[in-house]
């Protein structure tokens, strides 16, 4: 079982491996589109997230073949298949966020003046210093 589950895991390792070789040939937007999925028999399959960057890498199909025999790849043809998903997804800032409304801007000055007046309330009492209660 450790065998059969280890195979999927070396072939995942050697397709990286070997993406991370033929990536200096792709021109440079092609390879940030672009991804090595599979060897199938004599073609390399390839993930792209656009019919645009499809063409392209078919553009590009000669110098991959040449550069994957010359690793030692037996290969003759690349294959492009289109995703509809980013390969590499980028950290986005998410949607723009509004400033806090109307109602909460006078909520907070509210909460700012109660808190300067307790401030105040605190700092006159240290000045005037500790309140003895009964005398004698």
């Amino acid at each position: 079982m450790a065998s059969s589950a280890a195979d999927p895991l070396r072939h995942a390792l050697r397709l990286d491996a070997l993406e991370q070789q033929l990536r200096p040939c792709l021109p440079f937007p092609l390879s940030e589109h672009c991804r090595l999925a599979n060897i199938a028999g004599d073609r390399l399959v390839f993930v792209v997230d656009s019919p645009v960057w499809n063409a392209r890498l078919r553009l590009a199909s000669a110098e991959l073949v040449e550069m994957a025999r010359s690793l030692g790849l037996g290969v003759n043809s690349v294959t492009a298949r289109t995703s509809v998903h980013p390969l590499f997804p980028t950290a986005q800032a998410g949607p723009p966020t509004q400033g806090p409304s109307p109602t909460a801007r006078q909520a907070l000055r509210v909460a700012l003046a109660m808190l300067e007046e307790s401030v105040a309330a605190e700092s006159s009492i240290v000045k005037q210093g500790p309140h003895t209660g009964a005398k004698s």
